[in-house]
């Protein structure tokens, strides 16, 4: 579903700031050689998630749902100088593409890729973090929440992806309530309620929601 006319959104992206080079060619391969380009994060998302990461200046980054890598990149750029940002994501298939699009840039020795189940694998990190991106399947939103917001310090970021679902969080746009969109839903409604958090919903793409801990 477009949220934008179609026009309105090249206007858009023309004026704001382009993608480099490593980030156009992750897009454009990503479009041609990968399932599902649609969940990359593309040229407008990735420029919001670097403006939001410069005005952070976050030390640590926690990144759930890497796909092709192409957000890590964006987020990092704003990372202090002896900052880390740290990715999950469980498809195997997708390392050696991910491992060798980090090494081409700027930020190789501050990206670490973890490959496995992130339910498995956040709670074992011992960091606090600056800012989170979450990104990976709907159904464990809540899970993946519950996981990092302990750890998130006071003033920090978490930015959820795909809050508006293609518009099915409107029962109007649905045929049936399927168990993403209830998640979704569900999601939404809690986060909004969740007096730990201050949060904006921005209609940026398929939604991001962006929450502030008090």
């Amino acid at each position: 579903m477009e949220f934008l006319d179609p026009d309105l959104e090249r206007y858009v992206e023309a004026h704001t700031e382009n993608e480099n080079e490593l980030l156009y060619r992750i897009n454009r391969e990503t479009h041609t050689e990968v399932l599902k380009p649609r969940m990359l994060s593309g040229h407008l998302q990735g420029r919001v998630l670097s403006m939001i990461s410069h005005m952070i200046q976050p030390k640590n980054i926690l990144e759930i749902g890497t796909y092709t890598g192409y957000s890590a990149l964006c987020m990092a750029e704003g990372l202090q100088n002896d900052g880390k940002l740290i990715t999950v994501d469980v498809n195997e298939e997708l390392k050696d593409r991910l491992t060798e699009y980090f090494n081409e840039s700027d930020f190789a020795d501050k990206i670490e890729l973890k490959i496995g189940k992130a339910l498995d694998i956040v709670p074992k990190l011992d960091v606090e973090w600056d800012m989170v991106f979450i990104d990976a399947d709907k159904s464990n939103y809540q899970n993946y929440y519950d996981n990092c917001i302990d750890k998130v310090k006071t003033g920090g970021y978490i930015l959820v992806d795909n809050v508006l679902w293609s518009g099915k969080v409107l029962e109007k746009n649905r045929k049936k309530l399927d168990k993403d969109t209830e998640a979704m839903l569900n999601f939404n409604e809690f986060v909004h309620k969740d007096e730990r958090v201050q949060n904006v919903l921005f209609p940026i793409r398929d939604g991001l929601m962006i929450l502030r801990k008090k």
